[in-house]
C-alpha cells in the first residue's frame, strides 16, 4: 500500500509584490491552496479571461464565479491602480476632487482586450459593483479617470446600483465599443482591494486565482463566505530554502515550479515552524517524485533506445561567476541505468527528455561525498552538498550540488554509487586506439577480464569475426593491477609488477575518461564482493 501523504494547515504569509501578506495555508497529498486570511477574503475575482469575463475575448480561458475581468491578465501585468498602491505611493493618491464626487467616463473596447478592467461586487453580496482591477495598457487604463475602488453606477444610461454581479456582466457584454461608465470613486473600500487580491499576485503562472463557495455556504451568502484561493499543484515542483531569498533566520520556504517560471516564497513565525512546514511540504513532492518517475519511464518506453529512469529531482547546483563569487542556481537531474542528465526544467516530453543540457556517463563519473555534522537538523545553517567528478577528452569536469536533507543526500549517493556499478555490468568493457612502444595498438578493459593490448590490425576470418590470434601483445587480471597513473594531458601509466616496469601508453588524448572507468570497474568488483569501494 502506498504511503499517504502529509496533511497539515495553519497560518503563513506570502511574498507579493515585495510585500509579506498573512494568508490561510493548506496542504494536501497534491497541493498546497493559500487563500487570504479570515476577515480579508473577496467575494470576487480576477481570471485570466474567464467564462464570466467582460469583453469580446472573455471566453478565452477557465470559468470562475463571482468576479469579471474584461481583459486577459498575463503573467507580469502591472496595473495602473493596483492593490499596492499604498505600498508605492502611500495610503491613497486620489485626489480629494474625485473621491466620492460623481464622474462620467467614455471607453472604447479594443479588439483584443476588451475593456480591460476587473469587476467584483454586486447586489447578492450586499456590495456595489466595483472595479478591483485596471489592467496596463488596455481601454481603461489608456483613459487615465478609472481607478481601482471606482463603482459603477451605470453602464450607457443602464442603472447598476441594484444589480447583481451577473446583471453587470451582462450589461458591460451588450455595452458595445464605446461604452459610457458612471462612475463614483468609493475611497472606504479601496483598502479592502488592495488586500483582497493579493493571492493574484502570487507568481504562479496556473488559471488560479479563482474563487470557490466554501462548502455548504449559503448561496446568498455575503462576501465574508467567498474564499480567494491559489491552488499550486505538488508534483515535481521545487522546495527548497535560501535558494532566491536570503534567509538567515530559516523560517521561509520556496516553492518553485516545475518549468522554472514561476515560484511562491512562504514565512514561517519561527524556525521550528518553517521545519515542520517544510518537512511536510518535502514528503508529499517525495512521494509524488516516486508517481512521476513511473510515469517518465511510462514515457520513454515508447522511445527506441531509451533507458530507464532510476532517480530524478531537483537540486542547487554551484556555479561561478567571473568576478570569482559564486551562487546556487536550480538545476533537475535525473539518473538513469548509464547517465547522469541535468536540465533547466523538468523534461515532460519524449523530446525533451532526449535533450538535457549536460549529460555525463556514470561509468565515467565519481561521487564525492559530504554532509552536515550528526546533530544537527536538515535547516541549520551547515549545507548538505555531494560533488561529481567526470573523467572527459577535455579534463576532469566538477559539479558541486546542494540537497536539502539528510535523506535527499542519502538518496542521491545510493543511487549514484549503485548507477555507476550496475553500468559496469551493463556496459562491461570499453576499448580505445593507443600507442605503446611506438606501435598503434588497442587497449581494452573489460569489467570482468581485466586489460587486454592487441595490434589495432586485426583480420577477419571470413566468417565476420575478428581473428585475434597472435595479436595479443599482453593481457593481466585487475588483481595483477599495482597501481596506474596518468599525466592528464595524454600518457597512461599501467604497473602490472611483472618484472618488466610500468607500461607507458599514450592514449592520443586526455586518459581521464578511461582512468575513471578503471576506477568504476574495481568499485564494482569489490563492492559485489562484499567489501566497499
Amino acid at each position: 500500500m502506498a504511503a499517504a501523504g502529509v496533511a497539515k494547515s495553519g497560518l503563513l504569509e506570502v511574498l507579493a509584490k515585495e510585500q509579506w501578506c498573512r494568508v490561510l495555508a493548506t496542504l494536501d497529498e497534491e497541493s498546497l491552496t493559500i487563500s487570504l486570511e479570515d476577515g480579508n477574503e473577496s467575494n470576487g475575482v480576477n481570471v485570466n479571461g474567464g467564462s464570466h469575463g467582460v469583453g469580446e475575448h472573455a471566453n478565452s480561458g477557465g470559468g470562475s464565479t463571482g468576479g469579471s475581468s474584461t481583459g486577459s491578465l498575463k503573467h507580469g501585468d502591472s496595473l495602473r491602480h493596483s492593490d499596492y498602491m499604498q505600498h508605492y505611493h502611500g495610503h491613497d493618491t486620489i485626489p480629494d476632487n474625485i473621491a466620492n464626487h460623481k464622474r462620467v467616463i467614455k471607453v472604447v473596447k479594443q479588439e483584443v482586450g476588451g475593456l480591460g478592467i476587473s469587476i467584483k461586487g454586486g447586489k447578492e453580496n450586499k456590495m456595489p459593483i466595483i472595479i478591483s482591477k485596471i489592467f496596463k495598457g488596455l481601454a481603461a487604463d489608456q483613459t487615465e479617470s478609472l481607478y481601482v475602488g471606482d463603482a459603477i453606477l451605470s453602464v450607457n444610461g443602464d442603472d447598476l446600483r441594484d444589480a447583481t454581479h451577473d446583471e453587470a456582466v451582462r450589461a458591460l457584454k451588450r455595452a458595445g465599443k464605446e461604452v459610457v461608465l458612471e462612475v463614483k470613486y468609493l475611497r472606504e473600500v479601496t483598502p479592502y482591494f488592495r488586500r483582497s487580491t493579493v493571492i493574484g499576485e502570487v507568481g504562479w503562472d496556473t488559471p488560479s486565482p479563482y474563487v470557490i463557495k466554501e462548502p455548504g455556504a449559503n448561496p446568498r451568502a455575503t462576501r465574508n463566505n467567498w474564499t480567494e484561493m491559489k491552488s499550486i499543484p505538488l508534483k515535481l515542483c521545487y522546495v527548497t530554502s535560501n535558494l532566491t531569498v536570503n534567509d538567515p533566520e530559516q523560517r521561509t520556504i520556496e516553492l518553485h515550479s516545475p518549468d522554472g517560471r514561476s515560484s511562491c516564497i512562504l514565512r514561517c513565525k519561527d524556525a521550528s515552524n518553517a521545519g515542520e512546514w517544510f518537512s511536510a511540504l518535502h514528503a508529499n513532492v517525495s512521494l509524488l517524485t516516486i508517481q512521476a518517475i513511473s510515469e517518465a519511464n511510462d514515457i520513454l518506453r515508447a522511445a527506441p533506445g531509451s533507458r530507464e529512469v532510476k532517480h530524478m529531482g531537483w537540486l542547487s547546483e554551484q556555479s561561478h561567476s567571473e568576478g570569482g563569487g559564486s551562487n546556487w542556481k536550480p538545476v533537475f537531474v535525473a539518473v538513469n541505468d548509464k547517465d547522469l542528465l541535468m536540465y533547466d526544467c523538468v523534461p515532460f516530453t519524449r523530446e525533451e527528455w532526449g535533450k538535457p543540457f549536460q549529460s555525463h556517463p556514470l561509468l565515467a563519473t565519481r561521487l564525492l561525498y559530504s554532509g552536515n555534522p550528526k546533530g544537527l537538523g536538515p535547516r541549520q545553517s551547515v549545507e548538505l552538498t555531494f560533488g561529481t567528478r567526470t573523467g572527459t577528452r577535455n579534463g576532469v569536469e566538477a559539479h558541486l550540488f546542494r540537497v536539502d536533507t539528510r535523506r535527499d543526500l542519502a538518496g542521491w549517493t545510493r543511487n549514484m554509487v549503485q548507477g555507476a556499478n550496475n553500468a559496469a555490468v551493463l556496459v562491461k568493457e570499453i576499448n580505445c586506439p593507443v600507442t605503446w612502444q611506438g606501435k598503434e595498438t588497442r587497449l581494452t578493459i573489460h569489467y570482468e577480464n581485466g586489460f587486454t593490448l592487441t595490434n589495432s590490425a586485426n583480420h577477419s576470418d571470413g566468417g565476420g569475426n575478428e581473428s585475434n590470434k597472435g595479436d595479443v601483445q599482453w593481457y593481466y587480471p585487475y588483481e595483477k593491477l599495482r597501481y596506474s597513473s596518468d599525466d592528464s594531458k595524454r600518457l597512461l601509466w599501467l604497473d602490472f609488477g611483472a618484472g618488466e616496469g610500468e607500461f607507458e601508453l599514450d592514449m592520443h588524448g586526455c586518459p581521464k575518461p578511461v582512468v575513471f572507468v578503471i576506477h568504476t570497474f574495481l568499485s564494482a568488483k569489490v563492492t559485489r564482493m562484499g567489501l566497499f569501494a
